[in-house]
């Protein structure tokens, strides 16, 4: 598939703004998955997530930027694919909306932090590629 994935339906859009954590799978060097719980927002088609530029998962990400996210409910799939950019800026609009997801929480504090943007490539609801 080229180009971005089709909006999920409102359903999954709730879901995403209300949630708390997603699992994030990258792709280690010995091409065996690599599962993380992380904190997230969504914004139009992108998924947002604040780390460390020293973690684990940034260096399999700059390695091979493929990466696949699921929510934590399994009776109600919900799992997208894309592929990674690691950045060391953080737009005021992602900030602010992290802040108010989890309670004032800055994505940005901290040395060596970096924000992933994964803009959607393909989305699996419900057993079901979209």
């Amino acid at each position: 598939m080229t180009g971005p994935a089709p909006a999920p339906p409102s359903d999954v859009v709730l879901r995403l703004s209300r949630e708390r954590n997603v699992w994030l799978c990258t792709v280690r060097r010995d091409g065996s998955p690599r599962l993380t719980p992380v904190w997230f927002v969504y914004a139009t088609g992108t998924w947002w997530i604040g780390c460390d530029s020293r973690s684990v998962k940034v260096g399999n990400i700059l390695a091979d930027p493929r990466v696949s996210l699921a929510l934590e409910g399994g009776d109600a799939p919900v799992v997208a694919e894309g592929v990674a950019q690691v950045h060391s800026a953080f737009p005021d609009a992602i900030v602010t909306t992290f802040a108010s997801k989890y309670g004032g929480w800055d994505v940005s504090r901290g040395d060596g932090r970096v924000l992933l943007e994964i803009p959607v490539r393909r989305w699996l609801l419900a057993g079901t590629a979209q």
